[in-house]
C-alpha cells in the first residue's frame, strides 16, 4: 500500500532586518525605488508542502513516497528525508535549476518583504502518476505548479486512484475550471476556513454539495480547531493547547500528516482529526516546518492527556 505525496519541495531562507522598512521608503519616490537591506541573521530551512506532510507521517510510522521535481542543490535534503524513512525515488532532479526557494526578510514590526523562486517546481508537470506502474493506491495533490496539479487530478481520475485534493494557497491562482475538476473527482478535500469559502466562490459548488459529494472533507479553523465531515456526520475537533507558540509556519501541513496517518490506519474521523490537532501543536512549538520530533510513545502519551482514544492509538506502536 503506497501513498504518494505530490506538491512543492522548497528551501526557506528566513532573514531579519534590525530596523523598520517604513523608515527606508520614500512615498514620493516609489516609481524609482531602490533598496538594499543589510540583515543580521539568516536561517535556511527545509520546507515545501509535500515533505512537510511526509515528515509528520514518517514520525508516526508511515512510509510516504514523494513525487516532485527539485534542483541541483537537493542532495543534502534528499539524504535527510531518506534518513527519516521518506521515499524520494520519485523525486526528479532538474539539471541547471535550483530547488524552489522562498526568501523572506522580516523587520522589527514583523513586516515582511518576500520573494518566491519557482525553480525546478515549474517542471513538475513532466512527472506522471501513470509512470508509477501501479505503485500508488492513494495520492495527495497539494500546492504545486498549476499545470501539474491539473495533470495529476486527471490521471488519478482516469486510473481510478483515490486522491486527497489540497489546493491550499493555489486556490487564488489555479484556473477556476481546474479547481472544479479537482473537487468533483476527489476522495477527500482539505482546506482552511478562508480557502474553503474561496473554493466555493471559484468552483460554483456550495459547501453543502461538496460535503455531500466528497467522502471526506476537512476544514481547519485555526484556534477554533477543525471540522471533519464524513459518513454523513460532522466531527468537531478541538485544539491541543500549548504554553509556548514559536512559529505557525507549517502547522497546517503537520495537521494533514497526523490526520492522514490515522486515516491510513483505519481509525475513525474523530481520532484522525485529534491526531492532526496534536501533530499541529508539536509543529507550532518549534521554529521551522520539520524541526519538531517525538516518538510514537510520546505522541500517544500526550494525546491521552487531552483525548480519549480507548486504546486505538496502540496500533502506532504495534505497526
Amino acid at each position: 500500500m503506497a501513498i504518494i505525496i505530490t506538491g512543492s519541495i522548497a528551501y526557506d531562507y528566513l532573514m531579519s532586518f534590525p530596523g523598520y522598512f517604513k523608515d527606508q521608503i520614500l512615498p514620493d519616490k516609489l516609481d524609482t525605488i531602490s533598496l538594499s537591506f543589510l540583515v543580521d541573521t539568516m536561517v535556511k530551512q527545509r520546507g515545501g508542502v509535500a515533505p512537510n506532510i511526509a515528515y509528520t507521517m514518517a514520525l508516526l510510522g508511515e512510509k510516504p513516497k514523494l513525487m516532485a521535481t527539485v534542483g541541483d542543490d537537493f542532495d543534502e535534503y534528499r539524504r535527510w528525508l531518506e534518513d527519516r524513512g521518506i521515499d524520494t525515488q520519485n523525486v526528479r532532479k532538474v539539471e541547471g535549476k535550483f530547488t524552489a526557494s522562498f526568501f523572506v526578510n522580516t523587520d522589527l514590526s514583523n513586516n515582511q518583504i518576500a520573494s518566491f523562486y519557482t525553480g525546478a517546481m515549474a517542471d513538475s508537470a513532466s512527472l506522471s502518476i501513470s509512470d508509477l506502474n501501479g505503485e500508488a493506491d492513494y495520492v495527495v495533490i497539494s500546492p504545486n505548479d498549476p499545470t501539474a496539479m491539473r495533470k495529476y487530478v486527471r490521471e488519478c481520475c482516469d486510473l481510478k486512484i483515490p486522491y486527497l485534493y489540497d489546493p491550499s494557497q493555489q486556490v487564488a491562482r489555479n484556473p477556476h475550471e481546474d479547481l472544479r475538476e479537482g473537487v468533483e473527482c476527489a476522495a477527500a478535500l482539505f482546506a482552511n476556513e478562508y480557502e474553503f469559502e474561496l473554493l466555493q466562490k471559484h468552483t460554483g459548488i456550495s459547501a453543502e454539495k461538496m460535503i455531500a459529494g466528497i467522502p471526506l472533507v476537512v476544514v481547519t479553523l485555526a484556534e477554533k480547531g477543525a471540522a471533519v465531515y464524513s459518513d454523513g456526520k460532522k466531527f468537531e475537533i478541538g485544539i491541543v493547547p500549548t504554553d509556548h507558540i514559536v512559529d505557525p509556519t507549517g502547522v497546517g501541513d503537520a495537521f494533514r500528516g497526523g490526520f492522514l496517518r490515522g486515516y491510513r490506519l483505519g481509525l475513525d474521523s474523530q481520532i484522525c482529526g485529534q491526531m492532526g490537532a496534536l501533530a499541529a501543536t508539536y509543529c507550532l512549538e518549534q521554529k521551522g516546518t520539520q524541526n519538531h520530533f517525538y516518538t510514537a510513545q510520546e505522541f500517544i502519551r500526550r494525546y491521552r492527556q487531552h483525548f480519549d482514544d480507548q486504546g486505538a492509538l496502540d496500533i502506532l506502536i504495534e505497526k
